[in-house]
């Protein structure tokens, strides 16, 4: 796995900050005025913070933005980080600033001299998750990366492995999300998965035999045009008393090439991320484990490959899920609910969860609707919802609440099975991918169905992540997790 830049804690020593190496940043609010720390760097440099402070540049940076002096005289520092924020920031601003100086940073040593500021945490959880680089499969490494040490006058009462458990969460994901198919099979991600066991985690794999004993004829059908075995992984983190677990599904697809119904080839290397799904509720597994959360929470996996062949799923063809139903296939691309209808059946039936959240990089439609701020969320229950939703804003994680309705059941009405696996045409094309999954969810079950098409994986990058996977929804479920299911 990505390793977390290494971040230590002090407190402040003003004493040394002549002769710190590598880089030295401070903080300053819109109103100009230096904390001590930012006094003491301006004094030893000659007044060029204070320069700096005064010009258009930094009155034109947004809160959160940073500027660098290079080589400031006075100092044994090659650079002087100077960062716009407030003493009381706001989360987004303070998790701003954290990415500011993981940008500027590069393979220097860094310290941070934080002095009174508030949230230095977030500063912390955004400078580890802007620092994620992704390199595993380059013969030519980057240069290495510098250590990070905080010197803060408010350490009482900080917990670094709140930061850490967040981060290395969120960056399971991203590296799950990021691998190429040949590297993350089903077997792979599988063992990958049975590796967090020392964390503390429970993990069982299911393999095909048994899914076909337990009658998940809909995800089967998906993978049976693979060389890969499909499975089911269960990973279940108990961490409360005797309740019954909150549930998160995940849509695990290594690779889809669309199956039979297959997709243009332009553009068809990114389908290595519709597993992102699976890489979320992996990584929210992971940061429960870290943080040792006092709630029961299960992590259901279906992992499956979409490839055609001669055994593969053909459009036309009926199969029959777990829950007994029968569905006409279609269009093999529509594939991920295939999945997902099992998947969620078989953790109602085992697990009775008191709540259910699946995850899946379902539908292009999604993307239409909402581009690249944005999850969908669907849901039977206005309290889950709500709840979903508040913990999503917190983190600053985009998501948006979309319409479920009976109207949209005529659209995967079937003539010879009991429905369909895509309404046909392009018309609502998420709203009738989450018609699909409500069938399999029980009425007394509270559920939502994040699609997350748009935001698992982006070109351009965020504000707290680098070109390619976000880990989006890591942060967002891990708080409603703690502020509604822990004890």
């Amino acid at each position: 796995m990505t390793a977390l830049v290494k971040m230590t804690y002090s407190e402040v020593k003003l004493d040394a900050v002549a002769k710190l190496e590598g880089l030295i940043a401070v903080f300053v609010g819109a109103d100009g005025k230096l904390d001590a720390c930012a006094r003491k760097v301006n004094t030893l440099s000659r007044k060029a913070v204070e320069r700096l402070v005064s010009s258009d540049a930094f009155s034109g940076l947004s809160d959160g933005g940073a500027l660098r002096l290079a080589f400031p005289a006075g100092l044994a520092a090659a650079g002087v980080i100077v960062v716009k924020l407030e003493r009381r920031p706001t989360m987004e601003a303070a998790r701003l600033a954290g990415a500011a100086l993981a940008m500027e940073k590069g393979p220097l040593d860094l310290t941070v001299l934080a002095g009174t500021l508030g949230k230095l945490h977030e500063v912390a959880l955004g400078l580890a998750l802007r620092d994620y680089d992704f390199n595993a499969h380059k013969t030519a490494k980057p240069k290495g990366r510098g250590a990070v040490i905080f010197m803060s006058s408010k350490l009482e009462g900080f917990d670094p492995n709140s930061v850490s458990a967040i981060a290395e969460g969120v960056f399971l994901t991203r590296d799950l999300t990021n691998e190429p198919a040949n590297i993350l099979t089903t077997s792979t991600f599988a063992d990958r998965l049975a590796e967090m066991q020392s964390l503390g985690l429970k993990v069982e794999v299911l393999e095909e035999a048994e899914l076909e004993k337990l009658g998940m004829g809909a995800l089967l059908c998906v993978g049976q045009g693979s060389d890969s075995p499909s499975k089911v992984v269960v990973v279940q983190w108990n961490g409360g008393g005797d309740e019954a677990p909150f549930a998160l599904v995940g849509k695990g697809v290594v690779f889809d090439t669309g199956g039979i119904s297959i997709k243009p080839a332009a553009g068809m290397e990114d389908m290595t991320m519709d597993m992102g799904g699976a890489g979320v509720v992996s990584g929210v597994m992971k940061t429960l484990a870290l943080r040792r959360a006092k709630a029961n929470v299960v992590g259901v996996l279906g992992l499956v490959e979409n490839m055609p062949s001669g055994n593969a799923v053909r459009p036309g063809d009926v199969v029959t899920s777990m829950k007994g139903d029968k569905i006409e296939v279609v269009n093999t691309d529509a594939e991920g609910r295939l999945v997902l209808s099992d998947v969620l059946w078989y953790t109602q039936e085992r697990f009775k969860p008191v709540g259910m959240i699946n995850l899946a990089t379902l539908t292009g439609a999604i993307i239409i609707a909402l581009g690249h701020e944005n999850a969908g969320v669907f849901s039977n229950s206005d309290d889950l919802s709500a709840a979903f939703l508040k913990a999503a804003s917190a983190e600053g994680e985009g998501a948006w609440r979309m319409p479920l309705s009976a109207a949209y059941d005529k659209m995967i009405d079937c003539r010879i099975a009991d429905l369909r696996n895509t309404g046909g045409g392009r018309d609502a094309g998420s709203i009738t991918a989450a018609q699909f999954l409500a069938r399999f969810v029980k009425p007394e079950t509270p559920w939502a169905h994040l699609d997350i098409a748009g935001v698992a994986s982006i070109k351009g990058g965020t504000k707290l992540a680098p070109a390619g996977a976000t880990g989006w929804g890591v942060m967002a479920l891990n708080r409603l997790i703690s502020d509604n299911y822990e004890a």
